[in-house]
């Protein structure tokens, strides 16, 4: 590979939707002068805009990411300080602002300093992870499971190792010793042979004025000391002792409260208000476009004002839309696609037409997937305060700047007036990417001319999510007469992210997978693992019946398919033994099994069951996950651990059912989730097999609803294609 000019690095970012990698290479007058004012106090020095060290030689590290609960923020800081050297009993953490030098696309400036060989860490990433991350992460977004194996794998470690290097380098000129006779440890400097030692600080400042080298030296695994431990999360003592700020905590001088109704149906519009008595003292109507809300002293004082405001809607002309309907209009399409030919290609493998075509009996079959809702702990609330043009927002984002951004156009004024103070997460699964309540609180503000704290009730939250998209899936399948798929065709609606989700790893010799866009007006977002949490369960369901269909064991039926496939043959291998695969169990109790791919790490699940008189019990998981490398295995595990609970209240119970083009749902006693009495005992293998780093806040949802309907067919002989199991007779 030639040389890059720094013209066509940036490009390649742009084409990729943003860059990927964390500008390290900052020098006096670039950006460590933009964010010095943000992120530094006096004392403090910027070694690059992602670390700062202090006169008492503690380290801090400015992250890009939010925490949601994931611990994304404690993980990204232990391997920039591992690459550093520093003490990590030293080590705090600052959330990066909302400030454009944080903002992904801007990250290659100052990275790349004129013409330069691409950077070593960066050769693996020109294809696949790179292109998939730099699109996912665009605009300072948490999400994607990409903070680790993007940010912290191609950004953070670079800029702890540069920051070491021009520490060294530094203190070389100090001294007059070479670099080579010198070494760091635990935030100090020592020269080889032991006669002079100090810490980072001694040196920071000389430091900050160099020019990091654009490919630093990077520890090798046998040199980690912080990477690959668990080591204390730097968020939890705080959620603990109930000092954690998340963003409905916020209290802003003057500020009063606000809670919101919105038009129950989808695409209604606000046309006009009656109050049913009269208002409160205090309390104050504001009409927004679609919504009517409340501003009044307190939580409790709005929902009762509001509840004496009756609004008047405009309905959209699909405001009898019904969820049968919906289906019904996917399947249609699917069908009609399937007879002319006509879908969008996402994988052709052999003459798959062909082979469907001239058999007498291909296994056809058709799936379906609700819609669900988030239902994240703390509810939407954003607190904003909208002055002339200006506006200072308090809320919890896993978009900062895209908050920045979106505010700004929605008052219609610049960017650089919107402040954004992100918080603390109850809860994002991809919801709080989206900017609708903090755009209304913002609004609110504006017009009742006081700092407002918007909450939304738990109705309303429900009712008015970006909801995981519902989807059909058709499959066709043809089998030999040794048991052997001849033939894979899978055609369905709405194509959305990761690219791979419905793509199969299973060696057949004809595969057909495409899509067909049927929009519905609906309001739609990310969701935790987006298309595999649905593509998973109809892929692993499919070769579930593909598998019985030969008469087959599941799981060595998987193996069979899997020969070139070592990760997905150790993944299994370590499966079978975990979970007892083998051994009989009583009548009434089964196991089933998935595996499945996302966001770079293989996950493979055993779920357990017992089913008496149509009560389902789920009494195990195993978990088998390859994720290349777990930064933080405790993490990892609990995050395989939330994300099997998130997935199995998917398939038990989730589903949006869609009347009058509305929601209804309204809280939790009708959209239940998994209680912890109900949580099966979950066990979590890792198995560090080398591979580029893969996710860990996603990866671990996908299988877990296949690997549950299979062990329900197992035990029942009741296969179950549409999701949820409650929808099927079971008691849960």
């Amino acid at each position: 590979m030639g040389k890059w000019t720094r013209r066509g690095f940036i490009t390649a970012g742009v084409i990729g939707g943003s860059a990927l990698v964390i500008g390290v290479a900052l020098r006096p007058g670039n950006r460590n002068d933009e964010v010095a004012a943000l992120v530094a106090q006096s004392g403090d020095t910027l070694v690059n805009i992602w670390v700062k060290i202090a006169g008492d030689n503690s380290v801090t590290v400015i992250v890009p990411h939010s925490e949601m609960g994931q611990g994304a923020q404690t993980v990204l800081a232990q391997m920039l300080a591992d690459e550093m050297d520093a003490n990590w009993e030293d080590v705090s953490i600052l959330e990066a602002p909302a400030h454009d030098s944080y903002a992904n696309y801007a990250l290659p400036y100052g990275f790349v300093f004129g013409d330069a060989d691409v950077p070593k860490v960066l050769v693996g990433t020109l294809t696949g992870v790179f292109l998939q991350a730099a699109k996912a992460m665009n605009m300072q977004i948490t999400g994607g499971s990409l903070s680790i194996r993007a940010t912290g794998v191609f950004g953070m470690r670079v800029a702890g190792a540069a920051a070491r290097q021009v520490l060294l380098e530094a203190a070389s000129e100090a001294w007059g010793v070479p670099v080579s006779q010198l070494r760091t440890d635990r935030g100090q400097i020592f020269t080889s042979d032991g006669r002079l030692a100090a810490p980072f600080s001694d040196f920071a400042v000389a430091a900050g004025e160099k020019t990091p080298p654009h490919t630093p030296t990077l520890k090798t695994p046998d040199q980690y000391r912080y990477m690959g431990k668990s080591l204390p999360r730097h968020d939890l003592p705080a959620k603990v002792d109930g000092s954690a700020v998340f963003g409905i905590d916020v209290m802003v001088p003057g500020m009063k409260v606000a809670t919101i109704n919105a038009c129950p149906t989808f695409g209604g519009t606000l046309a006009g208000v009656v109050l049913a008595e009269s208002l409160p003292a205090g309390a104050q109507v504001v009409e927004l476009d679609d919504a009517v809300a409340v501003v009044a002293g307190s939580y409790w004082e709005a929902q009762r004002a509001l509840a004496t405001v009756q609004p008047e809607w405009h309905l959209p002309e699909h405001s009898g839309l019904k969820q049968a309907e919906i289906y019904e209009a996917f399947e249609q399409a699917i069908a009609k696609g399937l007879d002319a030919g006509e879908f969008k290609s996402e994988v052709d493998v052999g003459d798959t037409a062909r082979v469907i075509e001239t058999t007498t009996q291909p296994i056809d079959v058709t799936y379906r997937a609700p819609y669900l809702a988030h239902a994240c702990m703390e509810p939407m609330n954003a607190t904003a305060h909208a002055v002339d043009d200006r506006c200072e927002i308090w809320v919890g984002t896993q978009n900062p700047l895209g908050t920045r951004h979106a505010v700004a156009e929605a008052l219609d004024i610049p960017p650089a007036n919107v402040t954004v103070h992100n918080h603390i997460m109850g809860g994002g699964f991809g919801r709080r990417s989206i900017f609708d309540a903090t755009i209304q609180a913002a609004k609110i503000s504006r017009i009742a001319g006081v700092p407002v704290k918007l909450v939304w009730s738990r109705e309303e939250d429900m009712q008015h999510d970006f909801y995981r998209p519902a989807f059909s899936s058709r499959f066709q399948g043809v089998m030999s007469s040794s048991g052997i798929p001849t033939a894979w065709r899978n055609v369905f609606v709405n194509k959305s992210e990761p690219h791979e989700a419905p793509h199969i790893p299973y060696a057949i010799a004809n595969i057909s997978i495409g899509s067909i866009d049927l929009p519905m007006p609906i309001p739609e977002g990310p969701w935790r693992s987006v298309d595999s949490s649905q593509h998973a369960f109809f892929t692993e369901s499919f070769i579930d019946e593909l598998a019985h269909a030969a008469a087959q064991d599941p799981l060595q039926f998987r193996r069979s398919l899997l020969q070139d496939q070592p990760r997905y043959l150790a993944v299994l291998d370590a499966l079978e033994q975990a979970s007892d695969w083998n051994t009989e169990l009583p009548v009434g109790h089964a196991r089933g099994v998935a595996v499945h791919e996302s966001f770079g790490s293989i996950v493979g699940e055993v779920v357990q069951v017992k089913v008496t008189d149509q009560r389902l019990v789920v009494e195990r998981v195993v978990c088998v996950a390859d994720p290349g490398f777990a930064m933080s295995p405790d993490g990892f595990k609990a995050q395989m651990e939330s994300g099997i609970i998130y997935g199995l209240t998917a398939a038990l119970t989730g589903q949006v059912e869609i009347s009058a083009a509305q929601a209804k749902v309204s809280n939790f006693h009708d959209y239940p989730v998994m209680r912890m009495k109900d949580s099966p005992v979950i066990d979590v293998i890792i198995i560090n097999s080398g591979a580029p780093v893969g996710g860990a806040g996603e990866p671990g949802t996908p299988p877990a609803a296949p690997a549950l309907t299979n062990a329900v067919f197992a035990a029942t002989g009741q296969r179950i294609r549409e999701l949820p199991l409650s929808l099927h007779g079971f008691k849960v």
